[in-house]
């Protein structure tokens, strides 16, 4: 199942993994390296809407999350910010922080904000054809069901 925020991501391209009722899509315009957007599967335009099995399944979603940019991007915090704004449905956009750059395929990512609030106006934008290589590294250490 996806929506429209998913969409406006890149979905099915960016998909990094997926829980029961989360997807983990990498973001197109990356603040720092790793970004991803945790969108919930069921239909909500509020957080409070997502019911109980959501908010059960978002702990797998997180612990994934963090196993996979702990192993590919060696991120020192990360922000989970919940920014709906523009797209409709439940989401949060995912900033690992690091001091310093990361390089992926001989790009530097830079933590702009480091190491206050991220600053998102800073991000590198991958477009659709760099967003699904990305995709494609960090899905290949999701971990197995």
């Amino acid at each position: 199942m996806t929506n429209a925020t998913a969409v406006s991501f890149g979905f099915p391209d960016t998909v990094v993994g997926e829980t029961a009722c989360w997807l983990v899509l990498a973001r197109p315009k990356q603040p720092t390296f790793g970004s991803l957007v945790l969108i919930c599967k069921h239909q909500a335009r509020a957080f409070s809407d997502i019911g109980a099995e959501a908010f059960a399944d978002l702990r797998h979603a997180v612990s994934a999350i963090e196993a996979v940019l702990a192993k590919v991007v060696a991120y020192r915090k990360i922000n989970y910010l919940m920014l709906m704004m523009v797209d409709p449905d439940v989401h949060f956009h995912v900033i690992p922080r690091y001091e310093g750059e990361r390089v992926h395929e001989g790009t530097a990512f830079p933590d702009a904000g480091w190491p206050g609030p991220p600053d998102l106006a800073a991000a590198v934008d991958l477009g659709a054809a760099g967003a699904g290589r990305l995709a494609a590294t960090l899905r290949a250490s999701w971990p197995a069901a």
